[in-house]
């Protein structure tokens, strides 16, 4: 018997292989995922441009306009999540695509229920509200709100404010921020970082996480040689500097 969920997600498809559209929108939606389809960049562009979709799947290797592009284009104008799909499966575009703003990546190898399953994951990651109200040791959490030194997170909408200025952050991204305001001044490996982050447990490589800390970086006009925000502690991990250390 199928498998049936209430979903009623959005989906923008992006792939120029016909059949492979036809038989994935299929799967996708036997679990009530709405997905619309798109043979070319321009085209998922102009569809993205008329409607609004929670999540976009997204092939790398298109004639014309290629993935990497599209997505570029994707992160100009909006945060929806993105999941990159590879034929080649090298770490090198996987990097590419995570330092551009993808949310996550997987190699056409992959079976139907694993993108069901990371698909299901990164909505969860980009809709899941934060519901803490009450005082924590790393800041003063009041109604919706935690602040962390110049950084107010909302938490109820998922933004962070740098000294008043509104983060353009990736849903993985805000993830990775929250975690580690949630333990400033304390060190967070990798591995705890991606459990954190994550939903569920991937086969992730492990550049993954010093990828979206470069990004973070960039975001917080953050210099790894002089953090203000975040530390890297060689063979440890990450952290975020409290008050006092900066």
């Amino acid at each position: 018997m199928a498998e049936t969920e209430n979903e009623t997600s959005k989906i923008l498809l992006v792939d120029d292989d016909l059949k492979f559209c036809r038989l994935t929108a299929d799967y996708l939606g036997r679990f009530g995922f709405a997905v619309s389809l798109a043979n070319d960049g321009q085209e998922a562009l102009n569809k993205l441009e008329k409607d609004g979709f929670d999540a976009v799947v997204l092939d790398v290797m298109m004639p014309g306009m290629d993935g990497f592009e599209v997505l570029k284009r994707i992160r100009d104008r909006c945060d929806t999540p993105v999941l990159m799909l590879t034929a080649l499966g090298d770490e090198t575009d996987r990097i590419v695509g995570l330092e551009i703003g993808a949310d996550d990546y997987l190699p056409k190898t992959f079976s139907p229920r694993e993108l069901l399953a990371r698909l299901r994951a990164v909505l969860r990651r980009a809709q899941r509200p934060e519901t803490r109200r009450a005082e924590t040791e790393v800041g003063k959490s009041f109604r919706d709100e935690l602040i962390v030194g110049a950084l107010v997170f909302d938490l109820a909408a998922r933004l962070v404010y740098l000294e008043g200025e509104m983060l353009a952050l990736t849903p993985v991204e805000y993830d990775l921020l929250l975690v580690l305001a949630q333990s400033k001044g304390r060190i967070k490996s990798r591995e705890q970082l991606l459990n954190e982050i994550r939903d569920r447990n991937y086969d992730i490589f492990d550049r993954s996480i010093d990828v979206h800390i470069s990004a973070l970086r960039k975001k917080l006009g953050d210099p790894p040689q002089n953090p203000r925000f975040i530390r890297t502690v060689r063979s440890a991990g990450y952290m975020l500097l409290s008050q006092d250390s900066l």
